[in-house]
């Protein structure tokens, strides 16, 4: 059975409609750009309810409370099988201060030595054109559903705050 992850795509008005999208931390993701962003997620088991989830994972991978209310943009199935449920809220916040929690893992390979990496290295606003370029294919998709939702056209630009 496939996994399930569950996200949230926090977006703000600005000049232009802007998301907030992830790096993976740890060695693999190191120099990886185009297609390695993410929006903040994480598994979630049988029985959990997915929106519930994705305020943890948000929470864990962020540092950053979430309570604003959330629309569901539906389910994506990346590449690898996975199924993201995935919801956008609108937020605006600071970036400076987030703080992942971290994994640890044998590294270099086959060395007998663990390290600790951040789940999330980065975090930064993209406009949605810079976030098609950047955000993992499978999620593409959530980027357009979030356009529908937030009655955005190309002739049409949000207001700046």
């Amino acid at each position: 059975m496939p996994s399930k992850s569950a996200g949230i795509i926090a977006y703000r008005k600005r000049l232009e409609v802007e998301v907030l999208l992830v790096h993976p931390g740890g060695p693999f993701w190191r120099n990886k750009d185009l297609g390695a962003w993410s929006i903040p997620k994480g598994e979630y088991a049988d029985g959990e309810d997915a929106e519930i989830a994705a305020r943890r994972e948000f929470a864990e991978e962020l540092r950053l409370e979430l309570s604003t209310p959330l629309t569901s943009l539906g389910q994506v199935k990346q590449r690898g099988g996975k199924v993201v449920s995935a919801f956008a809220a609108e937020f605006d916040d600071d970036l400076r201060s987030i703080r992942s929690n971290t994994f640890e893992m044998e590294w270099p390979p086959r060395s007998g030595k663990r390290q600790t990496f951040p789940e999330v290295d980065r975090a930064e606003w993209f406009t949605l054109a810079e976030a098609h370029e950047k955000i993992n294919a499978g999620q593409r998709p959530l980027l357009e559903r979030l356009a529908e939702v937030v009655d955005i056209t190309p002739s049409r630009r949000a207001t700046p705050p």
